[in-house]
């Protein structure tokens, strides 16, 4: 009886000791994340174990495939085969020799984030395997638009900042100092169906003249790539103000006010027919080509851009001959007024008499 005892616990330490010198093999690798894009490696191999390797499989359960599917397998002689599609995008990196079943995945999109299971056969022995996540991480599409913002006395949004489908979700800030007025920031997350998030934030003030061409900066932060600083001249936006007409050094008349954006200036005439042939409008600017009483008459020049429009007039009085008849008898008469002073003066220094 103790005969048989004693081969009992001999049998059952050599077990224990083989289990731990020759046998427990174990499967190691690690979660990993990738940039959408780019190219991601798989990290496995069985350790602590003589065993040959006979064949490697991989298993996924993704975005992509949500159930449970056969990826790949590799065997010592035949080589790499991809099941289900998306061979050219596989590559086999390991080796049977150092029992290593990595992979690497090239083009990684948002579909192939899941569970990815490596699994070894091994001989003789039990098969091994390692389950691994990978985690696709996807930068923001960053982009700062004006929100055209009209002069006004009440709190509006400037200008917004937008972080759009990021994973994980991008922080969106923004820079603006001492800037006058006392200006704000709203933001809030939208989540879409494939696990990104866009964020979108505004920067909220009074519509001011002062907060008029104020440099901002918008901040986008994200682990999946270096923070992003995007500029933006703040504009404010109004209707063109009081209209003035001033005569040009060329002769031709403006209309000139303040608006933004640059307003379009249209010339009219109120009390007759446009005067074709006699007038040109260049640049905003009314030019006469001729001065003469059928250009008489009341001329408007409208100012206006999408937010309104002003209005400035100017009236036109020609007297009949002004330019012709008029310059003709005042140079007549100059010369006569010249050639009696010439007269009057020999006259009276006596060089006439001889």
């Amino acid at each position: 009886m103790c005969f048989y005892r004693n081969i009992i616990i001999f049998a059952v330490g050599f077990l224990i000791i083989l289990g731990t010198t020759v046998g427990a093999p174990s499967v190691v690798g690690r979660d990993v994340s990738v940039i959408q894009g780019e190219t991601g490696v798989l990290l496995c191999n069985v350790i602590d174990t003589n065993y040959n390797v006979s064949q490697i499989s991989w298993e996924r359960r993704t975005r992509g495939q949500p159930q449970d599917s056969e990826f790949v397998t590799i065997m010592p002689k035949s080589g790499l085969k991809v099941i289900n599609g998306g061979g050219d995008r596989v590559k086999f990196i390991g080796n049977f020799d150092d029992k290593n079943g990595s992979l690497e995945l090239s083009g990684i999109t948002l579909m192939d984030e899941g569970i990815y299971t490596c699994a070894f056969s091994l001989f003789p022995g039990a098969t091994q395997q390692k389950t691994i996540f990978l985690n696709v991480v996807v930068p923001p599409v960053s982009s700062l638009v004006d929100n055209h913002p009209v002069l006004g006395d009440k709190e509006v949004s400037l200008a917004t900042c937008t972080a759009a489908g990021s994973k994980p979700p991008a922080t969106v800030s923004w820079l603006f100092g001492n800037l006058p007025g006392n200006l704000t920031t709203f933001s809030n997350a939208i989540e879409h169906q494939n696990g990104t998030v866009t964020t979108v934030s505004s920067l909220v003030g009074v519509p001011s003249r002062e907060l008029d061409q104020q440099l901002v900066q918008c901040v986008v932060t994200s682990k999946a790539t270096k923070d992003q600083t995007l500029p933006f001249t703040i504009q404010i936006y109004f209707p063109p103000s009081e209209v003035n007409i001033n005569e040009q050094p060329d002769g031709s008349f403006s209309c000139d006010t303040a608006a933004k954006p640059m307003p379009e200036i249209v010339w009219t005439r109120i009390d007759g027919s446009w005067p074709e042939s006699s007038v040109t409008v260049k640049d905003g600017r009314l030019k006469f080509l001729t001065m003469d009483a059928s250009l008489n008459g009341l001329y408007q020049c409208e100012a206006s851009n999408e937010y309104g429009s002003k209005y400035g007039r100017l009236y036109v009085h020609n007297k009949a001959g002004h330019c012709t008849v008029c310059w003709t008898l005042f140079g007549l008469l100059i010369s006569i007024i010249v050639v009696a002073g010439v007269i009057r003066f020999l006259c009276t220094s006596g060089k006439l008499n001889g």
